[in-house]
């Protein structure tokens, strides 16, 4: 009788792990809100394996986005079409869109489905800085002898890119059986469609206002998932939403292109401190981790290498300011190639990905402050004259205690002080101290005893 309360506690306790571990009638659900980047595919992968191991019927990705990386992009879509659960994509709510890399996502899901007043498209390539060739503007297209267009930017290296992405958004349209002639459009063209448009050309599945029309919508439809037919059962699905955990939002936080940007230049300035007083330590070791976070960032992220090596050569120069006399030439080249190398760092005209020039601006006169104002005025305290040690009695001027020829006693910092002299000085009278040979001082006199050259102006007239 008494076990009853204790049993009923422990399947309160474990209910959220019978649920996950019963029949299979659960659905998970998954976001992308905001540029698609290396962080937002590490969360889609991870979730898209729990759904697996959880044995989930459904995965529904909720998609809004501008676009983002190609290559977090194509490990998404890996992932998608790897994936044993089925995905519907749901371009919500209304006013969301699936641009750019979205719309590649849309295409690999085993169902695409969009909610009234959203868009998808605009999937043409955007070129990054670092590659030959320059950017693509599909804004500006121009005719082809056979009359498609395609954009102003007919370079090899620009063709290869369209034709590459044409041929894999046509591969995607094929696995699903969509309309790939328009998703090649959304290519070569950067073409966009709204909802019911899209629905009418075959680009999506089904339009839903909402998740319960959604569901009530694909219940009983049959999809393909790794060449099985799987049909849906979606009327009693237990909904577990799976949200970016600590991992993936320190991703967010070190992958975004100027929080990265501020580390690189904090563990480069930390090293840069450290090496300059070596002891310190803490400098050291704060430079060093903020460097590598930078690094595993810049890993991931589409660098331009030129910009980076330009902000490594402005920040040499300004450095070398302060000890090479240049009337400033160098300190001012030193901060145009800061400036230029900061802006070509992630030159890529992805949504979301582009360093602030506000902050580029900050960090370049902070630095130009830093290497030409505060290490210099270091330098300056480092070749004032020793004020410590055996070092600081040189030039030092103390008194004579007793009359003496070659040896006597000085007093010298309230101090009586051995010293030595080339000619005979006199009590009272100011020398100088020439040098330090152990613990005695040679000096040399720098004035008359008072009262001296009144004496010997007397002795004069007496003659």
């Amino acid at each position: 009788m008494n076990r009853f309360p204790h049993l009923l506690h422990i399947l309160i306790m474990c209910w959220p792990l019978l649920a996950w571990g019963g029949n299979g009638e659960k659905l998970v659900w998954l976001e992308i809100d905001g540029a698609i980047g290396p962080a937002t595919s590490d969360y889609i992968e991870r979730g898209l394996d729990k759904a697996r191991e959880r044995r989930a019927s459904l995965v529904l990705l909720r998609i809004d986005t501008p676009g983002g990386l190609d290559s977090s992009m194509r490990d998404i879509i890996q992932r998608i079409i790897a994936s044993p659960v089925p995905v519907v994509g749901y371009v919500s709510p209304s006013g969301a869109r699936a641009a750019s890399a979205g719309a590649y996502i849309m295409a690999a899901c085993h169902i695409a489905v969009m909610a009234p007043a959203t868009s998808i498209g605009a999937a043409t390539p955007v070129q990054i800085a670092g590659f030959p060739g320059g950017r693509q503007s599909p804004q500006e297209p121009e005719q082809s002898e056979n009359g498609d267009k395609s954009p102003a930017s007919g370079d090899a290296m620009s063709k290869k890119i369209i034709n590459d992405a044409a041929a894999y958004m046509q591969g995607l349209a094929q696995l699903r059986a969509r309309n790939g002639e328009w998703l090649e459009q959304a290519v070569r063209q950067g073409v966009s469609l709204p909802a019911a448009e899209a629905l009418k050309q075959g680009v999506i599945d089904l339009v839903a206002t909402d998740l319960n029309s959604l569901l009530k919508l694909i219940d009983g439809r049959s999809v393909n998932v790794l060449g099985r037919d799987i049909v849906l059962n979606t009327s009693n699905l237990a909904i577990q939403r799976l949200e970016p955990d600590w991992r993936s939002k320190l991703l967010t936080i070190i992958t975004d292109p100027n929080v990265a940007y501020i580390l690189m230049l904090l563990g480069i300035y930390g090293l840069i401190y450290e090496f300059a007083n070596p002891g310190m330590i803490l400098p050291g070791v704060a430079g060093v981790i903020c460097l590598l976070l930078a690094l595993f960032a810049f890993q991931v992220l589409p660098i331009n290498y030129a910009g980076l090596a330009l902000m490594l050569l402005g920040i040499a120069f300004m450095v070398a300011e302060v000890f090479v006399t240049s009337f400033g030439a160098l300190g001012i080249g030193g901060v145009i190639a800061f400036v230029v190398g900061s802006i070509m760092l992630l030159d890529t005209d992805i949504p979301g990905y582009g360093i602030s020039i506000p902050l580029i601006g900050f960090f370049a006169l902070s630095s130009a402050g830093l290497f030409m104002f505060v290490i210099g005025m270091a330098i300056k305290a480092r070749q004032r004259p020793v004020v410590s040690g055996f070092e600081e009695l040189l030039g030092s001027v103390g008194e004579v205690i007793d009359d003496f020829d070659v040896s006597g006693y000085i007093r010298l910092h309230s101090e009586s002080w051995a010293a030595q002299s080339t000619v005979p000085v006199k009590r009272g009278q100011k020398v100088r101290v020439t040098a330090v040979d152990g613990l005695r001082l040679k000096v040399e006199p720098m004035q008359s005893v008072p009262g001296q050259q009144a004496a010997e102006i007397n002795i004069a007239e007496e003659k």
